[in-house]
């Protein structure tokens, strides 16, 4: 499918989301949307693999008046009451092949057709069908994957007649509105990303929670998937592990994903992808868009929890030699969030060294937590407010020993306007263990994008946009010294003169120099002016009196 097809069923989607969803805000009927996409992708994936696992013993040329006398929506269905015996290995097979199972009932055919006749088993069938993918589908379980999906809301209608008929419609319609397209992974995957950036900035603050602006989210991904030793050399062939201990929805660690495989033709890999997400929602929306994306559930491990608390076993291993570390650490967490520390957390391993971040303001926590576990050959890509290149303090303490440490190695400054949750410019901090160079990259993007209605936007090169992710990248890639009003290398002891200070604009101004005035030829042509004016005048005036008129 082209990308414009990909655009087209997005907006398709998102038209039918905006009618259907009435008074209810979009919040709410984003979990209903996207939940039934996810089970149309699921049925989909399922059914063709069963296809091919049954061969010629699946009933797919089963007429139609025939389903319609058996009572039955799938050839699946048909499978199953013939086959009872056989049922068993089948779902072994199948557990084995595309990880998970679906019971014919519970299939998207079936939903839909219920849909389409109205049927009033419609709401039943769906619960019992969410509550079988999140208990029994897969072998890792997926408890309370829908848990945020109440079927029985009056938001949906006062009674159950009512609701059901209302699923009866949004089911119908959204199954009309991608009827046209190809429903391959990459399609839905990118369908599913699209609604959840339309949601999000319908969200607008409380966007922040779960989404990070897909440009952005591709700057990052571009420079931890790039050899940390040596970022001009390309990218890794592999990341081990890839962490992001404030995923949302998932889509940043997916991008990781999408940018090594770009980068390296396809062959690059990742051996398994963490997420830590602390709202049930969004760490479900999480669960959703990784196995939307095709990821087999041993492909990925994502945690509810919450990360400033370390709640996570595998990142709590007290034994050194036992510690989980990471490839590649990416993270847009929440920007300047009150935390309340405790005198324990003082001694815990993550900020021991460096001590602990301010209550005001956890950014440096979640920032040391995330480079506590990053490998020793690995890059971690941060979003930060920019409060933290320069606000004192505990906060300067930290920054003034990771800099003394060599662990920051380019400081990226972006334009305001990017975010949904915020209208203030950020920055993304760069770090790593194995740095080489001594000094620090500064890359001022202030002024590099496109303006918005509602919210600014980095140029990306297409419909004759400037690329100003290109620029980025690439500066950082080839480390220059200078690029002017733009970046600059800065080496650690004009860093250690203004105290430890990271304020970008100290080392690269955006700001042009003023325009150089000779005072003394301005004044020289002024004289020159005046002279030609006072002999014009005398002239002028010989004619005024010639024709007796007042001279002037």
């Amino acid at each position: 499918m082209t990308q414009k097809d990909q655009d087209r069923l997005g907006k398709t989607l998102w038209a039918i989301a905006d009618k259907l969803r009435g008074a209810m805000n979009a919040d709410s009927f984003r979990d209903y949307m996207l939940s039934f996409l996810f089970l149309r992708y699921l049925s989909g994936n399922y059914e063709e693999s069963a296809k091919k696992e049954l061969g010629t013993d699946y009933p797919d040329d089963t007429p139609n008046d025939v389903m319609d006398d058996l009572k039955v929506n799938n050839p699946l269905e048909i499978w199953y009451s013939e086959n009872t015996e056989d049922i068993s290995e089948f779902e072994k097979q199948m557990r084995r092949k595309v990880h998970y199972v679906i019971k014919p009932e519970h299939l998207w055919s079936n939903i839909t057709e219920l849909a389409r006749t109205q049927s009033a088993d419609l709401l039943i069938t769906l619960e019992e069908g969410f509550r079988y993918i999140e208990n029994e589908s897969f072998d890792n379980s997926f408890q309370g994957l829908f848990s945020e999906i109440n079927l029985n809301s009056e938001k949906l209608g006062k009674t159950p007649v009512e609701r059901n008929k209302k699923l009866c419609t949004i089911i119908q319609k959204i199954s009309e509105g991608i009827a046209e397209f190809s429903t391959d992974t990459d399609t839905l995957g990118d369908a599913y990303e699209y609604l959840i950036g339309q949601f999000a900035a319908g969200s607008g603050k409380k966007a922040g929670e779960f989404y990070t602006p897909q440009q952005i989210s591709t700057i990052l991904s571009k420079i931890v998937t790039l050899d940390s030793q040596d970022p001009s050399t390309g990218p890794k062939q592999k990341l081990d592990k890839v962490l992001d201990f404030a995923c949302g929805s998932g889509s940043l660690l997916l991008n990781v994903r999408t940018q090594l495989k770009k980068q390296t033709k396809g062959q690059g890999t990742i051996g398994k992808i963490y997420g830590q997400e602390n709202n049930i929602t969004t760490y479900n929306l999480a669960r959703m868009n990784m196995l939307l994306h095709g990821m087999k559930d041993t492909e990925f491990e994502i945690y509810h929890g919450d990360t400033l608390k370390n709640q996570w076993d595998i990142l709590n291993e007290m034994n050194p030699s036992k510690k989980t570390e990471f490839d590649a650490v990416v993270a847009n967490p929440p920007f300047s969030l009150r935390w309340d520390p405790n005198e324990a957390m003082g001694e815990d391993f993550r900020f021991k060294s460096y001590g602990l971040a301010p209550k005001s303001a956890a950014d440096f926590a979640f920032l040391l937590h995330g480079f506590h576990f990053l490998s020793q050959e690995g890059t971690m890509a941060i979003i930060l407010p920019h409060g933290v290149l320069f606000r004192g303090g505990a906060e300067e303490r930290i920054r003034t020993k990771l800099l003394k440490d060599n662990h920051i190695d380019t400081v990226i400054g972006l334009p305001a306007n990017l975010f949904y949750s915020t209208g203030i410019p950020v920055c993304i901090l760069v770090l790593k263990k194995c740095k080489k160079e001594d000094d620090v990259l500064f890359i001022n993007a202030s002024e590099q994008y496109v303006k918005g209605k509602r919210q600014n936007t980095l140029g990306d090169g297409k419909d004759g946009s400037p690329d100003h992710i290109k620029q980025i990248i690439n500066t950082y890639i080839n480390r220059p010294d200078e690029v002017e009003r733009f970046a600059r290398r800065v080496s650690m002891k004009e860093i250690e003169k203004n105290g430890y200070n990271l304020n970008i604009s100290r080392y690269v101004s955006t700001a042009e120099d003023e325009v150089k005035i000779d005072l003394i030829m301005v004044n020289s042509r002024l004289s020159s002016i005046n002279k030609k004016i006072e002999i014009k005048t005398k002239e002028h005036n010989e004619y005024l009196k010639e024709l007796g008129l007042k001279t002037i």
